[in-house]
């Protein structure tokens, strides 16, 4: 019996050496070691063996069922090890080559001018006011001297929810709302950016959503002097110092008299090109003396105070600025159009 048992752990033993795989060495386990193996069926025939020799075979049984044992482990351990030596050695990594570059992010070139606009009024004492897009009749067109009926609210057409609320036009409302949270007093100097929405055909130039940001400064011997002035230190600042502006009649309801505002070309310098249609001069914003009625109905004498208002889009800003065509571009997207912004 010894003798058998010896020759079994010797063949055991050998056979996990020369395995190479998981896979044979649990084959090997089951052979020996299974409930059909030998050692299983010596440990079964305990009960043929004398009372003398039972001890001793049963320990001889339990040492080379725990040699085998370990030289399974031993093997498996081995076996593990050479395939992820083998693993990592096909998966080198060559740390000599550059790194891949990770891509970020960066603000939207609309937040951009935003804030560039931003900077440039606060820095002529102007303070940032905001107010709710989803508006009344009354603030977006009452209260701005556009009564019911009124057929300068036709170029407004706006998205309405209900009869007396829509989403606003423009960000005149945060400017009326301003002046009564004033309650009379002066100064007002503030702009007003926001979103605002009108049912426009989306092609290059217009969107039935975009950014607008106004202005409105009312106190007492408030002239045209003061908006012009005002208008031409924001050009110079956005477009560069040789800039010029010239201001046009025109007719806006809330505001008499009234004027659209040009600057010179970017791209010609004023000489005439095909950006400017060889006058020059590009508009880039309406403005204008606030009406009496706006101020009245707000809740200052027009007697003794004034004002001006002026109101721009700043995608056609935008577009001046950085030689965009198109204003969908701003809304599509497409990281291949953002991207460019990174350096701006």
């Amino acid at each position: 019996m010894k003798e058998r048992l010896e020759q079994l752990k010797q063949e055991a033993l050998t056979e996990i050496d020369q395995v190479n795989d998981i896979q044979a060495l649990t084959a090997v386990k089951v052979k020996y070691l299974g409930k059909k193996g030998p050692i299983t069926e010596v440990l079964r025939g305990m009960a043929n063996v004398s009372a003398e020799e039972r001890p001793l075979i049963g320990k001889l049984v339990n040492e080379i069922r725990e040699e085998i044992e370990r030289g399974l482990n031993l093997k498996e351990t081995a076996i593990k090890n050479k395939a992820l030596e083998e693993k990592l050695e096909k998966e080198t990594i060559d740390v000599t080559l550059p790194g891949k570059p990770i891509s970020q992010g960066n603000r939207h070139p609309l937040t951009k001018v935003i804030e560039e606009i931003e900077d440039i009024f606060i820095g002529m004492g102007f303070e940032v006011a905001e107010g709710p897009e989803v508006e009344s009749d009354y603030y977006n067109f009452e209260a701005l001297n556009l009564p019911k009926e009124h057929p300068a609210r036709d170029m407004q057409d706006s998205f309405y929810i209900t009869e007396e609320i829509l989403m606003r036009t423009h960000t005149s409302p945060v400017q009326v709302r301003t002046m009564l949270n004033k309650k009379g007093n002066v100064p007002v100097k503030i702009i007003c950016p926001g979103k605002v929405y009108r049912r426009d055909d989306d092609d290059a130039t217009h969107s039935h959503q975009f950014i607008q940001i106004e202005g409105l400064v009312v106190d007492e011997k408030i002239t045209m002097t003061d908006l012009k002035g005002v208008l031409l230190n924001f050009a110079k600042k956005m477009y560069g110092e040789h800039a010029k502006i010239r201001l046009r009649p025109s007719f806006f309801p809330f505001t008499e008299p009234s004027a659209e505002v040009d600057v010179s070309c970017m791209m010609c310098g004023g000489d005439g090109c095909r950006t400017c249609k060889n006058t020059g001069w590009i508009e880039i914003l309406g403005s204008g003396m606030v009406h009496p009625k706006v101020l009245e109905m707000a809740g200052y004498d027009p007697e003794k105070f004034s004002g001006f208002a002026f109101g721009m889009g700043v995608e056609r800003i935008a577009m001046l600025k950085y030689g965009i065509d198109d204003i969908r571009h701003f809304y599509t997207n497409d990281l291949r159009f953002l991207d460019q912004f990174k350096r701006v």
